[in-house]
């Protein structure tokens, strides 16, 4: 019996990694379910009709199966905390405090503008990285493009003088080499690398090193901690506005973020408030991951009372920062692709005019 049960939580799992929501159908999902919701239409019929206009394949059967458990009396958080892989804490415990206090359609429309908000930012991030991507992609598109097709052209007529190539000939030759004959073979070793590493970065322990280094690389580390700040202030202050309660606030808060090195600092954090420590005092503690403004802001709104209005004006505040990060990120990494173009350009342009400047010397003579 335990065995079977065993059997069908991995059948569910697998079946729950098959699934994926959107974001931009989670923000719409939440707001028209706060219009409908307040206009008094029941939450099975408004289920129901949001079920029917999903895009999305995967949302459209979860939805149908939240119908299913609504309509048999389950509260609504209760059916979405079965798809925790695909709703973070925030989601479920926004609703299920809105449920119980009366207030749904209200948490509803708070959970539709913090979507929206981590959706605008998400894209800000994903657009500032775009453009050294491509640069990159292109670059090695180029070089690849001399290495597998030109190259071996004009291969033979280096391999025919009777000269001593230079290093940077003598490997390229061998890149050159290994691509054209053992092309497939090293595709898939590249592909198994690739695979290999996506396997490691779902080790928690290997997680949180690359986070963790995230934190100190000098043109990502920045943007890292405003993301987080942004996330941390933002998601703690609508918890707080919803009438959560602070250690239980800050372990849902945790689990949202992405980062495991401060999803660990704030669970410490929770365990702190627990013995009846500030949250300001706890952030002076750790300097080396939170500014020192938000511990002072955090004080302020501890001792006016007003921590989660406080916290709400910081997400703003590191918002517009990341915005501003993100506008500047094209211009601090062009000096580095520059540099890394010249490198792999130069690289070629040496292997293949340093054999013929050798043969025109020898000519001459």
């Amino acid at each position: 019996m335990e065995e079977t049960k065993k059997t069908g939580n991995f059948l569910n799992y697998l079946k729950e990694l098959t699934l994926r929501v959107p974001l931009q159908e989670k923000v719409m999902f939440a707001r028209h379910l706060s219009i409908m919701t307040k206009a008094g239409m029941s939450l099975v019929d408004a289920l129901t009709m949001l079920q029917k206009q999903t895009k999305s394949r995967s949302f459209s059967k979860i939805l149908e199966q939240v119908v299913k458990d609504v309509s048999q009396g389950q509260f609504l958080a209760d059916s979405f905390e079965k798809y925790k892989n695909i709703f973070d804490p925030l989601f479920i415990n926004i609703i299920r405090v809105g449920e119980t206090g009366g207030i749904l359609s209200e948490n509803l429309n708070y959970l539709s503008e913090e979507l929206k908000k981590k959706s605008e930012m998400r894209k800000k991030v994903i657009g500032a990285l775009i453009y050294p991507i491509i640069i990159l992609v292109a670059t090695l598109g180029i070089t690849a493009l001399l290495t597998i097709f030109i190259f071996p052209k004009i291969l033979p007529v280096f391999t025919s003088l009777n000269i001593n190539l230079p290093a940077t000939t003598k490997l390229l030759i061998a890149i050159s080499n290994l691509l054209t004959e053992k092309g497939f073979l090293s595709l898939m070793v590249l592909v198994g690398i690739i695979f290999a590493v996506w396997l490691l970065t779902h080790i928690r322990k290997v997680k949180f090193t690359f986070h963790w280094l995230l934190l100190k690389l000098p043109i990502v580390s920045k943007m890292s901690r405003s993301v987080n700040m942004t996330n941390f202030s933002r998601t703690l202050g609508l918890l707080l506005k919803s009438d959560i309660k602070i250690v239980e606030a800050l372990n849902i808060t945790a689990d949202t973020l992405s980062n495991l090195v401060f999803h660990e600092e704030i669970k410490n954090m929770a365990v702190n408030i627990q013995k009846g420590e500030f949250i300001s005092k706890y952030l002076l503690m750790k300097k080396n991951l939170f500014p020192p403004m938000l511990a002072n802001m955090v004080a302020v709104g501890e001792n006016t009372g007003n921590l989660s209005e406080t916290l709400l004006y910081l997400s703003e505040f590191y918002e517009s920062e990341v915005s501003e990060l993100t506008k500047n990120l094209a211009t601090t990494m062009e000096p580095i692709l520059m540099l890394t173009m010249g490198i792999i350009v130069g690289f070629v342009a040496l292997s293949i005019i340093t054999p013929i400047y050798q043969v025109t010397q020898t000519v001459g003579r």
